[in-house]
């Protein structure tokens, strides 16, 4: 049992997981504020005509509006007489005409009067009740004016809490778990050395800055002191747990698994900044760790997503859609496919497979085992529960693609899309189904299972009310449609709402296997989403900010420039690129692989008489082989992370042949693999 400290709180959550949680709601609350900011304005104008002249107090004009105008054309005019001659002057002024004169200032007057008269008009039109409305209008744009100007640091601060205690409770991606003592030696020996490298790149980075007695503004000042203090503590918490062995791991051990126990993102900061220090670079990893920055928006959605996945996690949505299949009494390998084809949808809106096999990676396994999926299965639809729905509407790395590439549209991308869709979901089926399947195609009678099917929907009911009521209010009160732009705001909110029914419903209770149900209660339910979210975004977005290194190295290093810049036939170039971008999807996140490629080998692909479309779809099908290839198989590694080591092990021993053994690596690879050799040369051959 867990030790509990004040307010039943261990020393974690108050460290970390509540931080983590402010920092999280922080995202909501200002990007929310700015759609509550935008109707506020529409309602103030629809209320008061011109409302935009109410939000300050008028200034009372500084004209004179009682001149006399003939008086000032006299004036002026005598003025004129007495003004020193020139005799050097070659330009001469035209004589004053008095009537014109007179005509402008009589329009200047005129000008005047109705200043006066507007200020009065508007020191009239600003009731008390206008003065309460936009003090809290006024509000609402300084807070969202402060969220714009502080997604910087809050996703700084996310990365370096969450990364924290990532490395200590050793929650870190890598190729296997600590599990002896000589795993824990060298994984944390390897750790101190790149978080090290890391504060003194961001060291470096922060003095090349200042070099020249150039000025820093105040802002990236403090993010400079923000990553330092954060290197810095994750260097010596490395250090502290270099010493401090736990008591659970077994003594001994060997090199070579322990090499496999070093985290993913040591590995690639040590690659990358041994890289830059050869180079006498040694503020590298801090320059692109900076330029993370600026795509701080996408990578806060990322930990948003991450979060709903864990709130998921403490609801019984999962459990009631699996059950409206469970009357037809599907063979396991029919319901993985069920699984996986409906899991495009939401990874569609999350934007790319890693991360929602981290977000909702656990509930499918743990489904598919309760339905009686063997392990092996289960873990492969799991690692491919997020690869189908990459290439949907609204997915965000299609819209970073469209963004960085004028060849393409998202239109052209989603309408081709749907058939990758299509493609895969149709290989996915008839792998399972024939190749993988060992056990009878048996569904129960239509009679017996549609009426039970219907029963089972009929608790999906509430939540779905719930679900449409949320969206309709985004839709209808704020004017916000779900779409990749608003769909990191409003789940958080969606699933919240579904806590809050469950806990007035159940009395925060959850449903077990047995039926049983446990009670919870909202903020514990919160609270241990939480306490999930902050290793997970630690472990993810640290492997994604050196992953952005791994991307300078390889795009500094010119090894790009070794390729041709065309080929002569675009068979040949095919070929090149899909070895290229499948590398590409084993060692770097989604949107620094797209970033990368659409500085470098987008071109020689346009070149080579590659249609733009063709080539972008045959990278986003690259990609995901990639996250599923061995040697690194990122998305194996993080449904590992989610599911567990334990239950990998008992997978391990399940199985009599090779491919039963090996059956959650080689079916996504045989899926993937015939998916991106027909979506690769397909359209050249008919001429695409």
């Amino acid at each position: 049992m867990q030790n509990r400290g004040v307010a039943n709180r261990s020393i974690r959550e108050w460290i970390s997981s509540l931080p983590a949680c402010l920092l999280l709601l922080a995202v909501v609350v200002f990007s929310t504020g700015s759609d509550i900011h935008n109707q506020m304005l529409k309602m103030g104008e629809q209320i008061w005509g011109g409302y935009y002249k109410l939000r300050v107090d008028p200034q009372l004009p500084g004209c004179d509006a009682d001149f006399n105008v003939d008086k000032r054309v006299e004036e002026q005019i005598l003025l004129e007489k007495h003004k020193p001659v020139d005799d050097f002057d070659l330009f001469e002024d035209e004589p004053v005409d008095p009537e014109i004169l007179k005509k402008s200032l009589q329009n200047a007057k005129s000008d005047c009067a109705a200043k006066y008269l507007e200020f009065d008009e508007l020191k009239d039109r600003i009731t008390p009740g206008v003065r309460a409305y936009r003090s809290v209008e006024l509000f609402i744009a300084d807070l969202v004016a402060f969220g714009l100007t502080a997604q910087r640091f809050i996703l700084a601060l996310l990365v370096l809490l969450c990364a924290a205690t990532a490395t200590m409770s050793r929650h870190h991606i890598a190729m296997r778990a600590m599990q002896t003592q000589l795993d824990h030696t060298v994984s944390f020996s390897l750790q101190f050395i790149a978080n090290s490298m890391l504060l003194i790149s961001t060291l470096s980075f922060r003095a090349l800055s200042h070099s020249g007695g150039a000025e820093v503004e105040l802002s990236k000042e403090i993010l400079h002191d923000v990553w330092i203090a954060g290197f810095g503590l994750l260097t010596i918490i490395s250090a502290v747990k270099l010493f401090k062995i736990p008591a659970d791991v077994k003594s001994g051990g060997s090199l070579g698994h322990a090499l496999l126990s070093v985290p993913l993102y040591t590995t690639m900061c040590l690659i990358a900044g041994t890289y830059f220090a050869l180079a006498g670079h040694i503020a590298g990893i801090g320059i692109y760790l900076d330029k993370m920055m600026d795509l701080s928006d996408m990578f806060l959605n990322v930990g948003l997503y991450v979060w709903v996945g864990m709130m998921l996690k403490q609801t019984r949505l999962a459990s009631l859609v699996f059950a409206v299949f469970k009357p037809w009494k599907m063979p396991p390998e029919m319901l993985a496919v069920v699984a996986v084809i409906a899991a495009a949808i939401p990874t569609a809106y999350t934007g790319a497979s890693g991360i929602f096999v981290i977000a909702a990676g656990a509930v499918i396994y743990h489904e598919l085992r309760i339905a009686g999926a063997r392990r092996q299965l289960a873990l492969a639809a799991t690692a491919m529960s997020g690869s189908l729905g990459v290439v949907l509407r609204p997915c965000l790395l299609v819209v970073v693609i469209a963004y960085l590439n004028r060849e393409v549209t998202t239109d052209q991308l989603f309408g081709w899309g749907i058939w990758v869709f299509l493609l895969t979901a149709g290989l996915f089926l008839i792998v399972a189904m024939t190749v993988n399947r060992q056990s009878k195609l048996e569904l129960a009678p239509v009679g017996e299972a549609f009426p039970a099917m219907i029963k089972a929907f009929q608790p999906l009911i509430p939540y779905i009310l719930v679900v449409a009521g949320i969206v309709l209010f985004y839709r209808f009160v704020l004017e916000v449609g779900m779409d990749e732009f608003s769909a990191p705001r409003v789940l958080p909110v969606l699933m919240l709402g579904i806590l809050l029914y469950e806990h007035i419903t159940l009395k925060g209770g959850k449903q077990n296997v047995s039926g049983e149900i446990n009670h919870k209660g909202l903020e514990n339910s919160i609270r241990a989403a939480t306490n999930e979210t902050t290793s997970e975004i630690g472990a993810l977005l640290l492997l994604i900010g050196c992953s952005v290194s791994i991307g300078g190295v390889i795009e500094r290093s010119g090894m790009m420039e070794m390729f041709p810049h065309s080929f002569d036939s675009a068979w040949s170039a095919m070929l090149l690129l899909v070895f290229i971008l499948v590398i590409l999807g084993m060692i770097m996140d989604a949107f620094g692989a797209v970033i990368l490629v659409s500085a470098t080998i987008a071109t020689i692909a346009y070149q080579s008489g590659i249609h733009p479309v063709h080539f972008w779809m045959v990278t986003l099908v690259a990609f995901e082989l990639g996250y599923l290839s061995p040697p690194v198989a990122l998305n194996h590694l993080l449904t590992r992370q989610v599911v567990g080591e334990a239950e990998v092990e008992l997978a391990l021993q399940e199985g009599d042949t090779f491919y039963q053994r090996h059956e959650r690596i080689i079916m996504p690879l045989i899926v993937m693999g015939i998916a991106l050799v027909l979506v690769a040369f397909v359209p050249l051959a008919i001429g695409y």
